[in-house]
């Protein structure tokens, strides 16, 4: 017996968009007059054929869109704003109807898509519960069992005979997510709407989701979090301009999304080839950098290189660095103020290198970016070049002995602890060898 979920075949979703031109107002006589011109049309062309509205567009939120679910999967849907994650999750959760295609769901689909979605605002939030019990196809009874620790969970005790119209958008959602979430429905569907709650009221909605799929019900989670996509999902799909890139593992997934994004920025504002201050006259370009292994060292050194060229002489310029994770993640900042890398006299063409020498020994094997800026230590920005490149550091294993693992497995910092017993004051046993 097949454990597919959810199946969906080349599905489709064409939504027109009207334009209208920019007139400061319409007056009687441009009523009149485009009465007119519609009824010329129509006689000229009664059938209707002819050229295109120029105000009328058709537009694709979704185009040959087609994967399978399995029972108990939990997939991250990520992509940029507007790539069609939101109007796919509505599909989904039969809130509006495809223009093509097909899909195929066995069991109760939970959503929360937005905030106040499936709430009545003139109801309390008792009142409320029940009603979406019921709109899950439950009995009294056992939305009852449930009540108590629904209640628990979204902390609206105070305010529970409230007519949740009066509720905070925070008080909204951590109701609504209760609800979703301990009503058993087979399908969980959360959008980005959790980025409402706080921080602590997350942390305790992506462990629920996890007990969750734990249970063998399937989560499909909206987010542009990456690190909780990760943390959550098994699966992953990526969504652009309508359309599935990639359907992976989570992980695979949200790093081919952060790449994407990193490198549109680059094209779109040549971050990756110059950056250049207008008041100060100075300019970054040719920026590169190299990995190379190190007899030596026994192990990977890195190398950061770019010009600096500067129209008029300026003093004191501190260089600095940002190593981050593709997701965003500060690992390490080289800053000026405390390094003293400090140019005491900077005019014309100058070259900057920046070495490390066993570089897998500070940083777990994966993608990271580096982001560059110049300053006035301590007082303020001259340039600075957000995500200028992006680096891949070898899976190399930090005691030297010769093997290679899989990115990231030991997290960001593969710190080389040594472990020892003390079995007596003089005895000691070093673990590991």
């Amino acid at each position: 017996m097949s454990n597919t979920i959810i199946r969906v075949e080349n599905l489709g979703k064409k939504y027109v968009i009207g334009h209208q031109k920019q007139e400061r107002y319409t007056a009687l006589r441009d009523v009149i007059a485009n009465g007119a011109k519609s009824v010329g049309r129509r006689l000229l062309k009664p059938l209707g054929k002819g050229s295109s509205d120029p105000t009328v567009e058709e537009f694709w939120a979704l185009k040959d869109v087609s994967f399978e679910i399995q029972q108990g999967d939990r997939v991250g849907i990520i992509g940029r704003n507007g790539a069609g994650k939101s109007t796919l999750l509505k599909i989904l959760s039969r809130i509006t109807e495809p223009t093509q295609g097909s899909i195929r769901i066995k069991g109760r689909v939970a959503s929360l898509l937005e905030v106040g979605t499936g709430f009545h605002p003139e109801l309390t939030g008792r009142e409320n519960i029940y009603l979406n019990g019921a709109i899950l196809g439950m009995g009294k009874a056992e939305i009852k069992r449930k009540f108590d620790e629904i209640v628990a969970f979204a902390e609206v005790e105070k305010f529970l005979d409230t007519p949740v119209k009066r509720y905070s958008s925070g008080m909204y959602v951590r109701l609504a997510f209760a609800v979703a979430a301990h009503l058993e429905p087979e399908i969980l569907v959360v959008d980005e709407v959790l980025a409402v709650g706080d921080a602590q009221f997350q942390k305790k909605c992506l462990g629920k989701m996890g007990d969750v799929a734990k249970e063998g019900r399937t989560v499909l989670f909206v987010s542009h979090n990456m690190a909780a996509v990760e943390a959550l999902c098994s699966k992953g799909i990526l969504l652009e301009q309508g359309q599935i890139k990639k359907l992976d593992s989570a992980k695979t997934v949200a790093i081919q999304y952060q790449k994407n994004t990193i490198s549109s920025l680059s094209k779109n504002e040549h971050k990756q080839i110059l950056g250049f201050s207008d008041i100060h006259g100075i300019v970054i370009s040719n920026l590169k950098y190299y990995i190379e292994y190190s007899n030596l060292y026994n192990g990977f050194n890195l190398k950061i290189e770019f010009d600096i060229f500067a129209e008029t002489p300026h003093s004191n310029i501190g260089i600095g660095l940002t190593i981050s994770t593709v997701g965003g993640v500060k690992v390490a900042m080289i800053s000026p103020s405390i390094t003293h890398y400090i140019i005491d006299s900077l005019k014309g063409n100058n070259k900057c290198i920046f070495e490390c020498r066993n570089i897998e020994k500070y940083l777990a094997g994966g993608d990271y970016t580096i982001s560059i800026w110049l300053s006035k230590p301590k007082r303020e920005y001259i340039l600075k070049i957000e995500d200028a490149l992006m680096i891949s550091i070898p899976a190399y294993d930090v005691f030297d002995t010769g093997t290679y693992f899989e990115s990231h497995i030991h997290g960001l910092v593969p710190l080389p602890l040594r472990c020892r017993i003390q079995k007596s004051a003089s005895n000691f046993i070093e673990l590991g060898k």
